[in-house]
């Protein structure tokens, strides 16, 4: 039996169904994220992976079912309260350029949670604390004044996960959030994640289609078909002895350059 304890999301049967459509994007969505660790949701378009993210995290409501966030369910809650548990979980998005405002300078995109929660006494305190969160994600204060036209994809994607840890939430959800960067750039920016949660203490809700990014990344796993948990288990159960025929069939259709790593493959690099 899990100790709840141990335990940092709890989600119980979520479902929703979007206005106009019989069939619900998701149904009866129910798995736990452990306390430090990183679990990813897989599954191909359509299979309700970032419908359960937003879901979780308050963006969309739920028809039915429970979440449950360090013990306190949070599903339902006001728009009050709400803003209260946003510090607690925060969210990376897949695409950094629609994801940060283009009229906000970085420090003011790394600053607003501060400003928001009070976290910071003063201008200069939260200046200082959106220094130290750029430095944690690899940019500096130089970029203070830069507005996000003027990086790159993956430098902007950092500024997106620097603006969500500088609040120190408990859960991090990460939608999607290497799937439009570069090859090398998505190894630099998954290593960053790992990092940050060593340091942070983070546990991580990893949304992803790519099922390599997944294996290097999380140690649990759940498997999402037609809006469905179809398989849940760790990273060794669902890689190495995957049990559904779907599971089977996603890692079937996983691009394999050398046949002798079929049964094994090795994790991502990062790029020098």
């Amino acid at each position: 039996m899990t100790d709840q304890a141990s335990l940092i999301l709890e989600v119980h049967g979520l479902t929703k169904t979007f206005p106009g459509r019989a069939k619900p994007a998701i149904a009866d969505v129910a798995f736990n994220v452990r306390r430090g660790s990183s679990l990813g949701i897989v599954g191909e378009s359509g299979s309700g992976k970032s419908t359960t993210a937003r879901c979780i995290a308050g963006l969309i409501p739920a028809d039915k079912g429970e979440v449950v966030l360090d013990g306190r369910q949070i599903d339902g809650l006001d728009r009050g309260l709400m803003r209260q548990v946003r510090r607690h979980l925060q969210m990376v998005f897949q695409d950094p350029f629609s994801s940060l405002d283009p009229r906000m300078t970085a420090e003011e995109l790394v600053g607003e949670g501060l400003l928001v929660h009070g976290l910071a006494k003063d201008k200069r305190a939260r200046r200082e604390a959106v220094v130290r969160n750029l430095e944690l994600v690899g940019l500096s204060a130089a970029d203070l004044e830069r507005y996000p036209r003027a990086f790159s994809g993956g430098q902007r994607q950092r500024i997106a996960i620097a603006r969500a840890i500088a609040v120190r939430p408990k859960l991090l959800i990460c939608d999607e959030p290497v799937s439009s960067l570069d090859v090398s750039v998505q190894a630099q920016v998954l290593n960053l994640l790992l990092d940050l949660k060593a340091q942070l203490g983070l546990s991580i809700l990893f949304i992803a289609h790519d099922l390599a990014v997944v294996r290097y990344l999380c140690e649990d796993v759940v498997v999402m078909n037609e809006g469905r948990v179809v398989e849940a288990g760790s990273r060794d159960d669902i890689f190495d002895s995957p049990r559904h025929p779907y599971t089977k069939s996603l890692l079937a259709a996983v691009p394999v350059p050398d046949p002798r790593m079929s049964r094994r493959r090795a994790p991502l690099k990062e790029e020098p």
